[in-house]
């Protein structure tokens, strides 16, 4: 073995020293806050427990026979699969186009940069209040408009048909503005000679989004439908601050199920099984989803 040789293989091993060392931190808090909980959920799912004591009794899987049986459980999952859906539909083409005006008319448009981000800088739990309010039957602004102009109360958060669709609206105009910046940032990394190549060759601004940009940008909304699909299949706070998943059950989720079976019920045994069922879901549907945008984006 020359000199050299023995050089880099000192160098490698001192890389792979430095890199385990740098990297056993981060292993370590994923090993406590992510593996452990998610081990222990599925040791809790199989136990008999309200969450208040240290003694649980054993019951094998019975908490997942009732899960596989459970009309409220499933018709939960599919309440966050048509926000999934909407909000796919809605939240993409929407932030699409705003980021696309914004790059159209760059400094010009700063302030509705700065405007149309505001929704995403207030909690959740305070547009669910706000909401809530503004949508209240009796005194909120829809209702009061309506009054004014001789019509009827309108209660858009108490009718089943229409709660789960309002609380849909709410959602996708606080986390459009999130998805607007990050196609944005998309927009910035295309280089500024392939618009003025275009231009040159005689396309216009709609030939140039279809031909050049939109290509170039599909990682990034991939990238941002993935979030998307994985936030609709998780989410909680507002929907439980707007409605606690009522009218009945129009508007509950996997999570409002979960925090109310283990929190409310004290069923924490059978709240470990609904989340691990969660898990498992999210887990099948985004690994789908994510497969079928990428063979889409390959064609």
């Amino acid at each position: 073995m020359d000199k050299t040789t023995s050089l880099r293989a000192v160098r490698e091993r001192s890389v792979r020293i430095a890199a385990t060392v740098f990297l056993c931190p981060a292993f370590f808090f994923m090993a406590v806050f992510i593996v452990y909980p998610i081990a222990d959920s599925f040791i809790t799912s199989t136990m008999q427990w309200s969450g208040l004591g240290r003694q649980k009794s054993f019951i094998g899987l019975d908490n997942w026979l009732h899960l596989i049986g459970d009309v409220t459980f499933w018709s939960a999952f599919g309440n966050n699969l048509i926000i999934m859906f909407l909000s796919l539909l809605f939240q993409v083409p929407f932030a699409m186009a705003l980021a696309t005006f914004l790059d159209i008319t760059e400094k010009k448009g700063t302030v509705f940069k700065v405007v149309w981000f505001l929704p995403y800088l207030i909690s959740s739990v305070a547009i669910g209040v706000l909401f809530k309010f503004s949508l209240d039957a009796n005194y909120g602004i829809i209702a009061t408009v309506s009054k004014f102009f001789g019509g009827g109360a309108v209660d858009l958060l108490g009718r089943p048909g229409a709660a789960l669709l309002t609380v849909i609206g709410v959602v996708c105009w606080q986390y459009i503005p999130f998805y607007m910046v990050l196609y944005l940032a998309a927009y910035g990394t295309i280089p500024v000679e392939l618009y003025e190549a275009a231009s040159i060759d005689g396309a216009t601004r709609g030939q140039y989004f279809w031909k050049v940009s939109l290509p170039l940008l599909k990682p990034t909304i991939i990238s941002g439908a993935t979030i998307s699909i994985i936030g609709s299949l998780k989410y909680f706070d507002l929907i439980y601050v707007m409605t606690g998943g009522g009218p009945g059950v129009s508007t509950e989720l996997m999570a409002t199920l979960m925090y109310k079976t283990s929190f409310v019920k004290f069923n924490m045994g059978y709240g470990a099984t609904v989340a691990c069922g969660m898990f498992l879901l999210i887990t099948i549907t985004a690994i789908f989803t994510i497969t079928a945008l990428n063979k889409k984006a390959e064609v």
